[in-house]
């Protein structure tokens, strides 16, 4: 079997990067011999890291022939049918999609978290193309509402995202190491958002009260290359504390360790936040969107706000209260994500048996004829 992979890689966000690791990852446990295509922005890069074809993502030729060769397309994770970081995302990829349907071939839409969608262009985009889809898969309960509301009549299932499955022999960081840190640590995940700048000063003001009450290490961890470390370094000049900014450029591995060696996660990205319960450390997140405040909710993790409201004002005294109390926090985090990673690999499964039995059918077709 011969699968096309749609999503936003080869852009250096760590958070998509895993969720492209962890379905080749999951793929290649249920069929060891498939191959895989992916469509990268870098694809010299994606293939030599993930051992896969990869074809650009924008040369439309590249793409239809993938596509012509392959059993079908697998178009996910993440969040890609959404229109607050731009507009074209939902074109894009539903473009891929129906392309793909054009050629005649299954479309599996994998772990999805679908939305904010606010362009009624979108909404219609959305509605059309996902009707014609083989199966569809969300990673929280608000992506299916949005679809079930956009009257999307396909099956829609619940799953995990697809990083939750991920797993590594080698979770070790040499940065991390050679800190020789003597205090507990606590890292933070920021990322730029609107060019809003209140709560970036808000966030330094309750570091630095975390440092000064229980004497702990900050360590920025950006997990969107130069974009997260920009951001990281302006909260940390806000700072009155010295802190630490970990590499931009750490291998997916690296970062999950960074997170796994510390006390507490105060994150924003989702990616950090799944990457803490992967490796079980609870935290405090701060939203900027909704499939923030949809995973934390899932595995019992509180949120502190959201930036582009004015509730931030208690923000240090709400990750202080957090921080004391990360043992409890914990042991709510631990039977939930323990389920999430077992059931993962399932949607692999599933895409597996999805595409695999609508080559079956043509297959069948092809000898009748």
């Amino acid at each position: 079997m011969k699968l096309v992979i749609s999503g936003y890689y080869g852009f250096n966000n760590i958070g998509d990067e895993a969720i492209l690791a962890s379905i080749i990852q999951s793929l290649k446990d249920v069929q060891s011999d498939i191959e895989i295509v992916v469509l990268s922005n870098t694809p010299e890069l994606t293939s030599s890291t993930y051992g896969v074809e990869a074809v650009n993502r924008w040369e439309l030729k590249a793409i239809i022939k993938a596509l012509k060769d392959s059993d079908g397309l697998i178009s996910g994770g993440g969040s890609l049918l959404q229109d607050q970081t731009g507009w074209k995302s939902v074109s894009y990829y539903s473009g891929i999609m129906y392309l793909a349907k054009l050629l005649k071939k299954p479309v599996y839409m994998y772990a999805q978290g679908v939305g904010p969608v606010d362009r009624l262009l979108n909404k219609w985009i959305i509605k059309v193309v996902l009707n014609k889809v083989n199966r569809i898969t969300v990673r929280d309960e608000e992506s299916k509402k949005l679809l079930e509301r956009l009257n999307i009549k396909q099956n829609i299932s619940i799953v995990p995202d697809p990083v939750m499955g991920f797993k590594s022999e080698k979770l070790n960081s040499d940065w991390i190491t050679d800190q020789d840190f003597d205090k507990p640590v606590v890292t933070v995940s920021v990322r730029d958002w609107k060019e809003l700048e209140d709560f970036k000063r808000k966030v330094a003001a309750a570091l630095d009260a975390l440092v000064d009450q229980e004497k702990v290490e900050i360590v920025f961890l950006p997990m969107h290359g130069c974009h997260d470390y920009d951001t990281s370094l302006e909260v940390a000049k806000h700072m009155q504390n010295p802190s630490r900014i970990a590499p931009y450029d750490a291998s997916i591995e690296e970062k999950i360790a960074i997170i796994d060696s510390s006390e507490f996660l105060f994150g924003m990205r989702l990616h950090s936040l799944i990457f803490a319960g992967v490796v079980g450390t609870p935290f405090l997140a701060l939203s900027y969107d909704p499939k923030i405040d949809s995973y934390s909710n899932l595995i019992l993790q509180p949120v502190a706000g959201h930036v582009e409201k004015d509730d931030l004002n208690d923000l240090s005294q709400i990750l202080l209260k957090n921080y004391q109390c990360r043992e409890e926090l914990l042991d709510l985090m631990r039977d939930t994500t323990e389920e999430m990673k077992m059931t993962a690999k399932e949607t692999a499964k599933l895409a597996i048996s999805i595409i695999g039995s609508n080559k079956s059918i043509l297959k069948s077709r092809e000898e009748a004829n």
